[in-house]
């Protein structure tokens, strides 16, 4: 079985050529991050773990590049994600593990489908406020 996909680039690597694509000179950039230049030079050359998930966002934003997927090819995992996690510490790791290796299409239907349910929460929720009952569309049955 072939491999499809490319292997990621590091971190490091990413980072200095995008740095230097967007026109930033290593010193003013780990000046701007709020680091030392050599401290960014060994991030740039892989030599040390790329910077704290806060100093990943800083970098990201100043690419106006995704943050998200910065702190991803960084091994870190977004602060509010993790809040989010912990706030049902089973089923949102259950449902990672059920989209993993879903297409970027598939995700994206997906992410649809909980916006709609959410809205639709909000919309029974304002409902039972006012004493009036919703067909639910996902339940085929009045909610209450």
């Amino acid at each position: 079985m072939g491999e499809s996909k490319k292997k990621q680039k590091p971190f490091g690597e990413v980072l200095r050529e995008t740095r230097i694509a967007k026109g930033f000179g290593l010193r003013k950039f780990a000046e701007m991050v709020g680091i030392s230049p050599t401290y960014l030079s060994q991030v740039e050359q892989g030599n040390i773990s790329p910077p704290t998930t806060e100093r990943v966002t800083v970098m990201a934003k100043l690419l106006n590049t995704d943050s998200d997927a910065w702190i991803g090819l960084a091994g870190r995992m977004p602060e509010d994600v993790e809040a989010i996690i912990q706030k049902q510490p089973s089923e949102l790791p259950q449902l990672l593990r059920e989209a993993s290796g879903l297409s970027v299409d598939q995700l994206r239907l997906i992410r649809e489908q909980i916006r709609k349910l959410k809205e639709q929460g909000k919309k029974n929720d304002v409902a039972a406020n006012c004493g009036q009952h919703h067909r639910s569309p996902l339940l085929g049955s009045n909610s209450h």
